[in-house]
């Protein structure tokens, strides 16, 4: 499944909804209306040319969703939206890390690891991380949101829209969805920048699931939302790798 099909499954969410839910959807998100960015395991190990698991990078970026989220994040940055990363890793001895299911015995055996301070951690290219981004590091569970630090960072933030991007439709970000809607934040899910294994996973998962607790959208609605003034970048604000 190519981009314009991951594309079209998600506007095929919002055709006929008319000017009244675009608007809706420009009130939830207005860079100063409490929104906040988030991506999901969008990191080297995971999504990268050395990723420990090749099929989903491969989806992530034939498919364009790894893009898409680059699209977000420059464009989050543009206009003072709040971004936040959240990646999993794990410790070289495996201490706190789950083995209470198949997946996380599976990534134990992985040739590639997710440790603590490795390359694999780092966020993934095309995505740039800005020092005004908060990363966020678990070393457990499956879910971005449950048992880790991004909840009260959220409410401290005053959020009250969250955009969830990333990957897998498979695991986390269908987990970093619900675990949001059962906090009481509002979920938005561009369909165009998540990804799954298979490719043809991600628009069942949409249009069977997510859709029926968060508003599916496409990238090009968010940015369409978004268009404001260029702001320059403050001086010594310069974007890093995380």
């Amino acid at each position: 499944m190519g981009q314009e099909q991951v594309r079209g499954q998600g506007q095929a969410q919002g055709q006929g909804r008319g000017r009244d839910a675009g608007e809706r959807l420009a009130e939830r998100i207005r860079p100063d209306g409490g929104v906040v960015l988030l991506t999901v395991e969008c990191q080297q190990g995971v999504v990268g040319p050395d990723s420990a698991l090749p099929e989903l990078a491969a989806v992530a970026r034939a498919s364009g969703a790894l893009r898409n989220v680059a699209r977000l994040v420059a464009a989050a940055h543009e206009v003072d939206v709040q971004v936040i990363h959240t990646v999993a890793e794990r410790r070289p001895d495996g201490r706190g890390a789950n083995s209470n299911a198949r997946l996380f015995r599976a990534a134990a055996r992985l040739p590639v690891q997710q440790h603590s301070g490795s390359k694999a951690v780092r966020i993934a290219e095309p995505i740039q991380v800005a020092d005004e981004d908060l990363v966020v590091r678990r070393l457990h569970g499956l879910s971005p949101l449950a048992g880790t630090d991004v909840d009260p960072l959220l409410r401290n933030l005053g959020c009250r829209t969250l955009i969830v991007t990333g990957v897998s439709a498979n695991v986390a970000v269908p987990n970093a969805v619900f675990d949001a809607v059962n906090l009481g934040y509002t979920v938005v899910v561009p369909a165009d920048a998540i990804a799954g294994v298979p490719a043809d996973y991600t628009p069942a998962m949409i249009r069977h699931t997510l859709a029926l607790v968060a508003t599916i959208t496409t990238t090009d609605e968010v940015l369409g939302c978004w268009k404001l003034p260029r702001r320059p970048r403050p001086a010594g604000s310069a974007v890093s790798r995380s």
